[in-house]
């Protein structure tokens, strides 16, 4: 019997073998021990609990993110990446590999967003997606700015491979951040935007980490248990331009 932890899209496969091409499992079997607070609580999380802005009842462009972990020299990590500064929308901001849904995808309601955050994450940063395990879906999150739909994917990078900047007009640099760095004190920030936004943000590898994305890491912290209390009030401020 399948694991209630456990779901499949598309053909039969074993639980526990990583999501990949146009399968899209989801399992959270086999997990290494530290990742299992991420997945218990991601089992249980509610939309309003991970942001306070919230899809539209229609419209939006349904789009995923993938959210891997890994685990590095100093300890478990996250694959992070830097978008081009030319883009459209998020220019020069750090993100989460991903991008919108194609009709390939499959169905929004089911495979859809795993197989488009897997196939984003491979033409931005050259990852293998047989080597990713994914192992929870969070609800759907909304981007006001950009009006996308954002289903984040969270995955366990089982069997890394080499990653970099696949085509510089879109991704100027890929990194992985050590979890250690992301819930230091030391690397924790209010930003402030002249358009009245307030949120919490990341000092880490020559980078400020900010906005959709650091609400998103922000919270899994939080749920997990592994926030160390920070400085609120040790705010950054941004342009119009951000």
């Amino acid at each position: 019997m399948r694991s209630a932890r456990e779901q499949q899209y598309g053909k039969e496969a074993d639980a526990g073998e990583p999501a990949s091409g146009r399968e899209a499992t989801v399992t959270a079997e086999g997990l290494p021990e530290w990742l299992d607070p991420v997945a218990r609580v991601a089992a249980t999380l509610k939309p309003p609990q991970l942001s306070r802005y919230l899809p539209p009842e229609s419209g939006g462009r349904q789009s995923a993110v993938l959210i891997l972990f890994g685990h590095g020299p100093r300890g478990p990590e996250l694959l992070l990446m830097e978008r081009a500064g030319t883009l459209r929308s998020h220019a020069g901001q750090p993100s989460f590999p991903g991008g919108a849904l194609d009709p390939e995808d499959g169905d929004p309601e089911g495979p859809g967003p795993v197989r488009a955050a897997l196939r984003e994450a491979q033409e931005e940063t050259g990852l293998d997606p047989s080597g990713v395990q994914v192992f929870a879906v969070l609800p759907r999150l909304y981007i006001p700015v950009s009006g996308f739909v954002v289903t984040p994917v969270l995955g366990w990078w089982r069997r890394p491979s080499p990653v970099g900047a696949v085509d510089q007009a879109e991704t100027a640099r890929v990194f992985t951040v050590p979890v250690a760095d992301l819930t230091n004190p030391a690397h924790r920030v209010t930003t402030r935007h002249p358009s009245g936004h307030i949120g919490p943000a990341f000092l880490v590898q020559n980078a400020l980490v900010w906005g959709f994305t650091a609400g998103v890491i922000d919270r899994i912290l939080h749920y997990a248990g592994w926030e160390i209390p920070w400085d609120r009030d040790k705010a950054v401020p941004l342009d119009w331009r951000s």
